[in-house]
């Protein structure tokens, strides 16, 4: 499969599109990020790896970590974990308070807000030093020792997060918090603060790719039946109620961010990160999705 030609032929043909879509302002900081940048990176489990644009960009990878909180919870309490959190999609936006109320404070999954707090309380819970212990986990993971939280975004998420801090204090008040929700909450935003690019996002994320295992040193991140899961959870809830659509369109587990990341796994293949700031209504990359709708057609490696 040549990869490279095949993506700079897409990506020049929907870097020329008009797909649409608005700069989130769900974040002041996000708010500020010029809307014509456009890049995307693949990593194979084969060690071949490719990208362009502006694939060498950091951004604000937002709820793309929580695939990565997910996974550290996941490790360190196995199936238990669902005892605190279903994994059925939404069918509501990110932030809804909707159903919580119906499900008793606990979230339909781990990719929405309500559901990532959960994950983010039960690190707290966990972790003797819950931000540093996390960073050290994606640092390890990725191969990245650099990787940092931004207190720019960080201070930001503060201070416009008012419906997460609802949120919190309801999920509490069901008793599915256990830990003080403010710093419940200082982890979260910390957590949605982590800045990527491209290329650090795609090779962070290979290991989803790779039954679970480090490509560099085999180092198991999950297990074979806990990566399936959690490719399972992003192929069915990983774009919110936008899911059924992105896996109707492009046939792969995947996570996005408001940030305009998206990531998407190829299960023994590849992991490839898509950015593009301007989203569409449903808080999703216009771009990044059309590229990997293109990407799974050109190619026949939807999954499906």
């Amino acid at each position: 499969m040549n990869y490279k030609e095949i993506i700079t032929k897409i990506f020049n043909t929907v870097e020329t599109e008009n797909c649409g879509g608005q700069v989130s302002s769900y974040t002041p900081e996000l708010a500020n990020v010029d809307p014509n940048y456009f890049g995307v990176y693949l990593t194979t489990t084969n060690h071949f790896e490719f990208g362009i644009g502006s694939c060498h960009t950091k951004f604000s990878i937002q709820s793309v970590a929580k695939v990565l909180s997910l996974s550290l919870a996941y490790q360190i309490l196995g199936e238990k974990i669902w005892e605190r959190l279903g994994v059925e999609p939404s069918g509501t936006p990110f932030n809804s308070l909707v159903q919580l109320e119906t499900d008793r404070g606990i979230p339909r999954n781990p990719f929405i807000n309500a559901g990532a707090l959960v994950i983010c309380d039960i690190l707290i819970s966990e972790l003797k030093n819950p931000k540093t212990d996390f960073l050290k986990f994606i640092r390890e993971t990725a191969n990245i020792p650099a990787l940092d939280y931004s207190e720019r975004i960080a201070a930001s998420e503060k201070s416009a997060g008012f419906r997460n801090i609802a949120l919190c204090n309801f999920i509490k008040s069901f008793g599915n918090i256990k830990n003080h929700p403010d710093e419940v909450i200082d982890f979260y935003f910390n957590l949605c603060s982590i800045e990527m690019t491209c290329e650090e996002l795609s090779k962070t994320y290979l290991y989803l790719a790779n039954g679970g295992h480090r490509i560099s040193d085999k180092h198991q991140v999950l297990n074979p039946s806990q990566t399936k899961r959690v490719n399972a959870i992003m192929q069915t809830c990983g774009f919110y109620d936008e899911s059924g659509e992105f896996s109707f369109k492009v046939g792969l587990p995947g996570k996005s961010g408001v940030g305009g990341g998206i990531i998407a796994i190829h299960p023994g293949k590849f992991s490839i990160a898509v950015w593009s700031p301007k989203l569409n209504e449903k808080g999703n990359s216009c771009k990044g999705m059309k590229l990997l709708e293109y990407l799974t057609t050109e190619t026949k490696s939807s999954i499906f």
